[in-house]
């Protein structure tokens, strides 16, 4: 799985403090114009105008994606208690 943000949203901050994102298996790509491999890597998601109105966003391994805090977190939340 992978989770896109970007620098300066808190949403994506909070994600990232609140889950050991490394621990489920989570990679993290931040994006910005320092970090054009996350913006190819999420171009071929065809995630780009989804990126535009919301951050932040999970890839599931599926290739389906969850959007903005609380479904994520909803999503996190089930991994964290199916793996403990």
């Amino acid at each position: 799985m992978t989770l896109f943000t970007k620098e300066g949203c808190s949403k994506c901050e909070y994600i990232k403090n609140k889950f050991d994102l490394e621990a489920l298996g989570i990679s993290i790509e931040v994006l910005g114009p320092e970090n054009p491999d996350a913006l190819a890597h999420l171009a071929w998601h065809g995630l780009v105008g989804v990126a535009e109105s919301h951050m932040p966003i999970l890839v599931l391994d599926d290739s389906s994606y969850i959007v903005d805090v609380v479904p994520i977190i909803r999503h996190l939340n089930g991994i964290a208690r199916e793996s403990s």
